[in-house]
């Protein structure tokens, strides 16, 4: 059901930058099943891997470790210096949603706090606050929170009382909710990445691994989005802030399903604590299923040798989507901005980058946004039709891909003016 959108298009195949729909219409994809195709759809060494696995008769066993969870686990700790252990499991809901049990447990704290406009997954109390309108949170107060607005029916969010919404790149907001309640958590994508792109003020994400080492709360990465997308260390490398937890998803497997958890060893240890009543439930049949697990070691292989190169020319052709669509607003005096990180981008009717929901919120055309994507879907570059959704290129899109995106862009501008 959350792939429900307008137009419905039933593709049937996808290669490298492409999708074809059961007409055998071709659609260069921006899209790339928001965002896991960081190399391209069926990358052909992270298929063989997982063709390869299958061929070997390696199975699911549901008792103990094994050897691809070893080398993946080894693989990613290797790497990333804040990540001391890992755990790995189906979806980034999975992991966000243990992030914050885990948090409790080592705190003996109930209360977290998440932001508004980001989306930490379908959990029940963290699917909550991502679009909403003014009627429905208020005008921006700072410090302050906000109230909960569940994603959908058959919650008891409200009910339960412990989630604290507060605004992205607002410091005095999580300080104040820490002096009224137990924190256990606060939970955050670094770069929030579901409402487009809207990056961290200069110290804000340092300004929160204070906070935490102050308040005694656990600081939970949600890079399910950015991570492996813009560097092996995900967006905590690029920033040079250690959370003390963080998720990954999405880029880990370039389109497979799985999901890590990991952080520093004291936190991590709890999942295997020999005391019951210290260790979180982490279940589930098919985590470190071989396919997946097989898939995540030959992407993270891919970029631990190829990396460099890869995010570089990721990094040259968002440039140039960057300053296309740019001068394609500028050219047309309309108002508008294009924000990006590496491979990553979005555009708002706006004259600035937005710095938090609200600011999006009463200064976008949400409108014209949709109707610019439809247009696009049409001429086929494939943009989800959803407002403010962020545009991922792939290893496998080429300057030519750009090129006939911004050509289209322009036209759609035209268009929809």
């Amino acid at each position: 059901m959350n792939r429900q959108v307008n137009p419905s298009i039933a593709f049937t195949r996808a290669e490298g930058a492409y999708l074809w729909d059961t007409d055998q219409n071709r659609y260069i994809d921006f899209h790339a099943a928001f965002a896991p195709h960081l190399l391209g759809h069926n990358e052909s060494k992270v298929n063989n891997a997982v063709e390869s696995v299958i061929a070997s008769r390696s199975s699911l066993y549901g008792s103990g470790p094994n050897e691809l969870e070893t080398s993946l686990a080894e693989t990613v700790c290797q790497n990333i210096e804040h990540v001391e252990k890992v755990t790995m499991l189906n979806t980034g809901s999975e992991a966000t949603a243990l992030a914050i049990k885990l948090s409790r447990a080592a705190t003996g704290r109930q209360h977290f706090i998440v932001v508004q406009g980001g989306y930490n997954g379908n959990s029940d109390e963290l699917a909550c606050n991502v679009f909403n309108t003014i009627a429905e949170i208020g005008e921006r107060v700072s410090p302050g929170e906000y109230p909960l607005r569940p994603l959908g029916a058959g919650t008891v969010i409200n009910e339960q009382r412990y989630v604290h919404v507060i605004n992205y790149n607002d410091l005095e907001s999580v300080r104040y909710v820490c002096q009224r309640y137990p924190v256990a958590a606060l939970i955050t994508e670094p770069v929030l990445q579901n409402i487009g792109i809207i990056g961290p003020d200069d110290g804000y994400l340092s300004g929160l691994r204070e906070l935490a080492d102050e308040l005694g709360f656990v600081l939970i990465f949600d890079e399910v989005k950015t991570g492996f997308r813009h560097a092996l260390g995900g967006y905590a490398e690029i920033c040079g802030v250690k959370p003390d937890l963080v998720t990954y998803g999405k880029a880990v497997a370039n389109g497979y399903p799985i999901s890590l958890l990991g952080g520093k060893a004291g936190l991590m240890d709890l999942l295997a604590d020999v005391d019951p009543g210290k260790r979180p439930l982490a279940a589930g049949t098919y985590n470190g299923h071989p396919a997946a697990v097989a898939a995540a070691i030959a992407t993270l292989g891919i970029l631990k040798e190829r990396g460099g190169e890869i995010y570089s020319r990721l990094d040259t052709l968002g440039r140039a989507a960057e300053a296309g669509l740019q001068q394609a607003f500028e050219s047309r005096n309309i108002v508008g901005t294009v924000v990006r990180l590496g491979s990553a981008f979005s555009f708002y009717f706006m004259d600035h980058a937005p710095r938090d929901f609200h600011d999006l919120l009463t200064n976008h055309d949400f409108e014209r946004d949709v109707a610019i994507r439809k247009a696009l879907i049409d001429v086929g570059i494939y943009f989800i039709p959803i407002a403010t959704k962020q545009c991922s290129i792939s290893a496998s899109h080429t300057m030519d891909d750009i090129q006939c995106m911004l050509e289209q862009f322009g036209k759609c501008l035209d268009a929809v003016a």
